[in-house]
């Protein structure tokens, strides 16, 4: 197994949701240990993470949790993991465009 990470800067509004994952190739899982949605504006925004599964059903991990300005809501982290199975995706947006960065760190 190998740590990685990954970054998605400007996260834009539900109608362009981002995906903050690598799409799961065949046969491979990826284990997530870590999820930051950050707030880079003055304002409050809300964020939303979800999960899409290969079959198409879209789980919420959050749905439009409030983060003060500046400030970082934790999505995984700690005691939490999600493994992603193959063609998963997380995918996150926020309430106001390009104004949430997400960083992603998992285990392939």
């Amino acid at each position: 197994m190998a740590f990685k990470s990954k970054t998605s800067s400007s996260i834009g509004t539900s109608g362009s949701a981002t995906t903050v994952t690598d799409t799961v190739a065949a046969s491979t899982t990826h284990t997530i240990i870590g999820l930051s949605l950050s707030n880079k504006t003055t304002s409050n925004i809300t964020v939303t993470a979800s999960i899409t599964k290969n079959s198409g059903t879209l789980t919420f991990l959050v749905k439009d949790a409030t983060v003060l300005p500046g400030g970082a809501l934790v999505v995984i982290g700690g005691d939490q993991k999600l493994v992603l199975e193959a063609g998963d995706v997380v995918q996150a947006y926020s309430s106001a465009s390009t104004s949430a960065d997400a960083v992603v760190s998992y285990l392939v």
